[in-house]
């Protein structure tokens, strides 16, 4: 339940540029989200990328102190907020999370900020294709 596996963490370059080409995306500051519905056999129901700008952050450390925080959270609140809509909906989704925040924030604040967009997620989700609300 709180794992995160190379099965979910999406790599494929051509399911990267079919997500920012025909994706929808939405802000929750300091995260930038796009999603698309995957019609594709994955695994989980959401497949994932976590992005840092290595225009704004020229530290590798930095990046991936961003990349850990948000990985952690999204970890740790995936199923509840996420996954059991997806599956009693029997959808599968591609998703992106980018941090455009212009300075580096606390680990509580990522994860409140981080529980916030799933929230935003869910009910996007349950517009765009009529999935039922929990």
């Amino acid at each position: 339940m709180y794992t995160f596996k190379k099965e979910e963490r999406l790599c494929n370059k051509r399911l990267i540029d079919k997500l920012f080409h025909n994706g929808s995306s939405f802000l929750c500051y300091p995260f930038k989200a796009s999603w698309l519905f995957n019609s594709e056999p994955q695994l989980f129901p959401t497949q994932i990328l976590f992005s840092v700008s290595k225009k704004r952050y020229k530290h590798a450390v930095d990046r991936n102190l961003l990349k850990r925080c948000m990985r952690e959270s999204y970890r740790l609140h995936k199923q509840q907020y996420l996954y059991d809509l997806l599956v009693a909906a029997d959808k599968k989704i591609l998703l992106s999370v980018g941090y455009i925040g212009k300075e580096i924030v606390p680990y509580s604040v990522i994860e409140k900020k981080m529980l916030k967009m799933l929230g935003q997620l869910a009910e996007q989700l349950t517009a765009a294709n009529s999935i039922p609300a929990k």
